[in-house]
């Protein structure tokens, strides 16, 4: 629906539309042998909505001595309606009319992401002066030195260093970290990041334009431009064929009639060079594959942006993933429950549980989820800033005060601490986080959450190391244990980790520096540039931030990264059959050509065999809609972690449904 809605604000989507919508008209009189009058009206009208804005962008060309493919493609259309074939301009109408479509889409999509995420960071701040009084000002006054509060709950105005309180701050949208982290006086926090539970006063270090968010947004916009950049590749030789073929057809017409040549026959030369040379059938010879491609990909929730994105991304020679939300889940579980001091390892989750079920916090869900069922209900509930929760829980008819929280609680244990933090170093150096449970003030146990792998990683990363020159890396914004456990798990050695944004970015560009050719598989905010900046930006379509989905090539709908190597696979086998369809085209307009300017080319036979391999080449593309042709392109590796994910999740059905 929202790309329905952008569309319609869109006049270059509006005008194609209604193009294809009277092509398709006509088509269907035509074929059914309707009137001869309604086709053609229906036809020329397929010019006039289609035709009238490449016309324009024509002429403007001219006047600025430049000649250009789309006043070409115009032309040829209306010589091919001048003699008879209205269907064949009309088709070439419609396709550069749906051309110039998506690209104003794109480029509207990419700055409405871009001003949507201006909006992480609040626009107003506090700040405090000399004798603490708060002044409410815009964000974007603030300067280094300046003294900001942030209050519990509120967005962080600017980046800077914490000089007073501690507190948790969630700063997922920037780094990618799963959990919320601790932070107090000498720490760094980055502006758009969400403040916890305590009070914090920050003290700006770098201007508003200079902050970690504003180099994501310019960041996004240096990399976009860069793409922008190699479309005038294309727009040269664009300018060079066009310019080729109108001294061309000039010379056919004009040389003739100098040496006394028959007006009549001569122009009807020129006008068949005019068709035979025109590029339509090089356009299908390259589109149909690659739109084949992009819709098969489609259906197995695989978004290929572009044609441009699919040829990228069928020569890939390497992958870079994140881990947070990409490798990951993105949810924390708790995966160990230890049990000290007598107690027995329900009872420990239990009472956690209980205490933990006012919190929103999202280790307090986690181990209210790992409890399962109902919790006993607790009262006097109390947030500890950067520290826990701490509650009274009634068991077995007697108030007993628990506390949940960091291992940091065991310094004011009166027993059982020395187990305590024994077990919390085991759990701490395999990357997980770990949680204490005080009992009446003694150590009662340990809980254990890490952001689990999904079911399908390492099958996903086995099938993308089978396809690539290098091995996957593992570009990460969380810790550098959890990244390298992680990575143990699914099966990557190369491991990059405490990266933010910018950083990122930077690895991209050192991977890509020797000309590899990188895909870079993320999905949050703060994953945006690294995506822009790729060779090919892969983004996870429901866990994915608004920004990643936008900044990608290529969306995952699903979240299922086996879909990834089929989609690489796929893409190379578009190219392949993109290749022998050129051949086949180009071979044909030479054929042609050099008949029509060497002999004499009956018209009929010239748009016969123009279309004729417009068709042909057509078909061979859309052999790669079938179903088969995703099935051919799953890697070894993927159909087994197809099955376990299908089995996992229906046993996730079948456990809650149990509940």
């Amino acid at each position: 629906m929202r790309l329905l809605r952008l569309a319609a604000d869109v006049p270059e989507a509006r005008w194609a539309a209604a193009s294809t919508v009277l092509f398709a008209l006509g088509g269907v009189v035509h074929l059914l042998h309707g009137p001869t009058l309604v086709f053609w009206a229906l036809y020329l009208a397929c010019y006039a909505a289609g035709g009238w804005d490449p016309l324009l962008e024509g002429l403007r060309a001219l006047r600025e001595r430049r000649l250009d493919v789309d006043l070409l493609m115009v032309v040829a259309a209306v010589a091919a309606a001048s003699i008879g074939a209205v269907f064949d301009g009309a088709l070439l109408i419609v396709i550069f009319a749906t051309s110039g479509a998506l690209e104003a889409l794109a480029t509207r999509r990419t700055e409405e992401s871009i001003r949507s995420l201006l909006t992480l960071a609040p626009e107003r701040a506090t700040r405090l002066g000399a004798d603490d009084a708060e002044e409410e000002v815009d964000a974007a006054v603030l300067l280094p030195g300046d003294r900001v509060l942030v209050r519990p709950g509120e967005r962080i105005g600017a980046d800077g260093t914490v000089v007073d309180g501690i507190s948790e701050v969630d700063q997922a949208g920037v780094t990618g970290e799963p959990l919320p982290v601790r932070r107090e006086p000498g720490e760094a926090v980055y502006a758009g990041t969400v403040n916890g539970s305590g009070a914090l006063v920050v003290r700006v270090e770098v201007p508003a334009g200079e902050s970690v968010v504003a180099r994501i947004v310019a960041l996004v916009e240096e990399a976009s431009a860069t793409k922008a950049r190699t479309q005038l590749l294309i727009e040269r030789v664009e300018q060079r064929y066009s310019v080729l073929v109108v001294v061309a057809t000039v010379a056919l017409l004009t040389l003739p009639l100098a040496f006394g040549a028959a007006f009549e026959p001569t122009l009807l030369r020129a006008m068949t060079f005019m068709i035979v040379a025109s590029p339509c059938a090089i356009v299908l010879a390259t589109m149909p594959p690659l739109l084949a491609a992009m819709a098969n990909a489609g259906r197995h929730g695989v978004l290929v942006r572009s044609a441009v994105a699919l040829e990228r991304l069928a020569r890939v020679d390497r992958v870079a993933l994140d881990k947070t939300g990409t490798l990951t889940r993105g949810v924390p579980e708790v995966t160990t429950v230890v049990p000290l001091a007598g107690h027995d390892r329900d009872t420990v989750l239990r009472l956690a549980a209980a205490a933990e079920q006012p919190s929103e916090h999202p280790v307090g869900r986690a181990v209210v989820a790992a409890a399962g069922g109902p919790a006993p209900r607790c009262s006097e509930f109390r947030s500890l800033a950067g520290r826990g929760v701490e509650a009274t829980v009634v068991t077995d008819g007697d108030p007993r005060r628990v506390v949940v929280g960091a291992p940091r609680l065991l310094d004011d244990a009166a027993a059982g601490a020395d187990d305590a933090r024994a077990v919390v170093a085991t759990l701490e150096a395999e990357g997980r986080t770990v949680v204490v449970v005080l009992l009446d003030g003694g150590a009662a146990g340990v809980l254990a959450l890490t952001d689990t792998a999904r079911p399908e990683a390492a099958a996903a990363v086995a099938a993308t190391r089978g396809l690539t020159a290098a091995p996957p890396v593992l570009l990460t914004g969380d810790n550098a244990v959890a990244a390298r456990a992680l990575a143990g798990e699914v099966g990557i050695d190369d491991v990059r980790a405490g990266l933010l944004p910018h950083e990122k970015v930077t690895e991209v560009r050192a991977l890509q520096a020797d000309g590899t050719r990188l895909a870079v598989v993320g999905d949050g905010v703060n994953d945006a540039p690294a995506l822009a900046g790729a060779h090919v930006g892969v983004a996870m379509g429901r866990s994915g931030s608004d920004l990643a989905v936008e900044s990608a090539d290529v969306v995952l709908v699903r979240d299922d990264l086996t879909a990834l190597p089929q989609a690489v696979a796929l893409a190379r086998r578009a190219e392949r059959v993109v290749r022998a369809n050129l051949v086949i085209a180009g071979s044909v307009i030479v054929a042609l050509v050099t008949w029509d300017v060497v002999g004499t080319l009956p018209l009929v036979l010239g748009v016969a065999g123009h279309e004729g391999s417009t068709v042909v080449v057509a078909l061979n593309g859309m052999r790669l809609l079938r179903e088969r042709a995703w099935r051919d392109a799953q890697p070894d590796a993927v159909a087994p972690a197809r099955s376990s994910r299908r089995t996992s999740e229906l046993s996730s059905v079948t456990s809650a449904s149990t509940r």
